[in-house]
């Protein structure tokens, strides 16, 4: 495979955080070498700067936010240029993390609400309601950038609490190296982030995590491998090896055996930078909430390749259109199973996943919200996967993505519920 390479010598992106690590592991085990590649791994600061170095050329592909691939071909934001998401580097990942001080507002406020497991945010609206109440200016919450998972579910979390994301918060985007620093200093009052930035704030007793990503919505779809079309169209040899190596790559961490050694390799300075007993909490299925608490065991938390953790399903990249169109940043009628058949490419992740001998869902699209445990989607090659409950119990069918958005409160909308159903047969 090696002498049909478009291009050998490539740079990637990533972010320093524990879902980089298909991008790591297959450059620390070997995987990249295998398929002919030399990788250079780059760590960039912020999201905004992955998504402007592939764009322009300087990475040839990154790690990046679920979302980002599908904003930055419709153009939201700074740059328009279209991207590929041929494969999905993993489900779940975050959480929603609050200074110690708002947690014992809200306990005070609603001591049930602030003890119930999962947490709903109806301790925090009591609080919300309390600062509206005395005239005080609304509290400062993080996430890390305008089109990622973590606004998407921070908003979906605190609007099925009663809470308007918009009037009764001010979310403010920070890079996720940063939160826990932001939240020390009093900068905001709490934040939305991946691992291991929730619990490194709970080891240095600086913040409280509320609820994790999971019980907002069970195994939903966090990060992926994005380049550009134009890259993918002029190295389609190069795109495929690369996605065999993080294939391999992780299905091998998925593996509990290999949990510890993934995040001893995660923690060094060089990738996530973070101490190696913060980064094995989540990675080995348990997660602290508070400090001087007892972990929790949470087996899925992150999920890199059960599941079929790594197909990139284009019902998901049509949630994710949903969401831009419910917040009021997608202002332009828009066909949304085109925008996902644009980004999201199943049909190159099965040509990576056939040469491996791996198995891959028959079908591009599933409806989201109706399964409280593992299930089993039939077809050619049967498929285990996982819960996909909704906290707010609703469900997303991807045949009627406007039906979904009537179910919201959805005043921000810029455009008319019946031309996207026009759009959307």
């Amino acid at each position: 495979m090696s002498a049909t390479l478009e291009k050998r010598e490539l740079t990637l992106g990533f972010i320093p955080l524990t879902d980089c690590a298909p991008l790591v592991i297959a450059l620390e085990k070997g995987w990249f070498a295998k398929y002919g590649l030399e990788v250079r791994l780059s760590r960039q600061v912020s999201w905004a700067n992955i998504r402007d170095k592939v764009a322009v050329g300087v990475l040839d592909g990154a790690h990046m936010l679920a979302a980002m691939p599908i904003a930055t071909t419709l153009g939201l934001g700074e740059i328009k240029q279209p991207m590929v998401a041929a494969l999905s580097l993993d489900l779940n990942g975050n959480a929603i993390t609050v200074s110690p001080d708002l947690y014992q507002r809200m306990a005070e406020a609603d001591p049930e609400a602030a003890q119930a497991q999962p947490m709903t945010a109806r301790a925090l609206a009591r609080v919300v309601a309390q600062e509206r109440g005395a005239g005080r200016p609304p509290m400062n919450f993080a996430m890390v950038f305008p089109f990622s998972t973590h606004h998407y579910l921070l908003r979906y979390w605190l609007a099925a609490g009663g809470i308007d994301p918009d009037r009764d918060t001010r979310l403010l985007v920070v890079p996720p190296s940063y939160m826990v620093e932001c939240l020390n200093m009093g900068e905001i009052d709490g934040y939305c982030v991946g691992e291991p930035w929730n619990e490194q704030a709970v080891a240095v007793g600086v913040g409280r995590t509320l609820v994790t990503d999971y019980d907002i919505w069970n195994n939903h779809p966090e990060k992926v491998f994005g380049v550009t079309r134009d890259w993918a169209e002029r190295h389609p040899h190069t795109h495929r090896a690369v996605l065999m190596a993080l294939l391999e790559a992780a299905r091998w961490i998925d593996q509990p055996e290999h949990r510890l050694e993934v995040a001893e390799i995660l923690a060094r300075e060089d990738y996530v930078n973070a101490p190696a007993e913060v980064v094995k909490m989540s990675m080995t299925g348990s997660f602290q909430y508070q400090a001087g608490a007892a972990p929790r065991s949470c087996p899925d938390f992150n999920v890199f390749h059960r599941y079929a953790a790594n197909f990139p399903w284009r019902s998901h990249a049509m949630w994710f259109v949903t969401q831009m169109y419910r917040w009021g940043q997608l202002e332009e009628p828009r066909n949304i199973r085109e925008v996902a058949e644009q980004v999201y490419r199943p049909d190159l992740y099965r040509e990576a996943a056939r040469a491996l001998g791996f198995a891959s869902p028959a079908v591009d699209y599933k409806a989201e919200g109706g399964h409280a445990g593992p299930w089993t989607l039939d077809g050619p090659e049967p498929i285990a996967l996982g819960a996909d409950l909704y906290a707010d119990g609703r469900c997303f069918d991807p045949a009627d993505p406007v039906g979904y958005l009537r179910q919201f409160d959805i005043h921000r909308l810029r455009v008319s519920l019946d031309q996207l159903a026009g759009l959307n047969p």
